[in-house]
């Protein structure tokens, strides 16, 4: 459920961890603390680290309350909460760091994305062809994703206006084919919704009048 967080975290067993073995959630506990969070001082953790105790369940929870932690009744999912804490403290500081920029500029490089001045705008145009172009169901069916026929001429074309410059004028091209690509999916999207919208309303228990659909 956690392993590969905890593994982007560095923790040596990583993959031998069962949440629900309680000597291996208590030790993943004060690792946490130990090496990530460091929430408490160090003579504060000693409760923390007698994993033999039968007060460690109450110790737990107490910590977890001064973490601010949201969730209050399941031990798995504050153990999650706190992993998920733990790598945001680790990684939060690293965003704009140099060797987190040359790792965003790789992926790019990889994925023949064109670097942006923004490596959070690069990062954001690597997560979009990530998830809409090599997710599992593009993986096993290419051709769905895959865009066929033959490329518009948009720079052969006039876009209306001159600007007096064939840099602007090339760059005013592209804005009108994003603009009219946006267009077509609200267009798409306008559609779906009248289609679900009769869908409701061709159901012959539907009362229109009471605004209200039978069962």
């Amino acid at each position: 459920m956690f392993n590969r967080k905890l593994k982007a975290l560095g923790y040596l067993e990583w993959d031998k961890v069962n949440g629900n073995n309680t000597e291996h959630f208590r030790k993943v506990v004060i690792w946490l603390e130990d090496q990530k969070i460091r929430l408490y001082t160090i003579e504060k953790r000693n409760d923390l680290r007698n994993i033999k105790s039968d007060k460690w369940p109450e110790v737990f929870q107490k910590y977890c309350k001064d973490i601010d932690c949201p969730i209050t009744t399941n031990p798995l999912d504050q153990l999650e909460w706190l992993i998920g804490r733990a790598v945001n403290l680790e990684y939060a500081d690293d965003f704009y760091s140099k060797e987190f920029k040359n790792g965003v500029n790789a992926i790019a490089k990889l994925l023949n994305i064109p670097k942006h001045s923004s490596h959070l705008t690069t990062l954001e145009a690597c997560s979009k062809l990530v998830c809409n172009r090599l997710n599992a169901a593009a993986v096993a069916n290419p051709n769905t994703v895959i865009v066929k026929g033959k490329p518009f001429p948009i720079m052969d074309t006039k876009s209306g206006i001159s600007l007096g410059d064939v840099v602007l004028d090339n760059a005013a091209k592209g804005l009108t084919l994003l603009y009219i690509h946006d267009l077509r999916n609200l267009q798409t999207k306008i559609n779906e919704l009248i289609v679900s919208v009769q869908n409701i309303t061709a159901n012959p228990k539907t009362d229109t009048k009471l605004g209200k659909v039978g069962k």
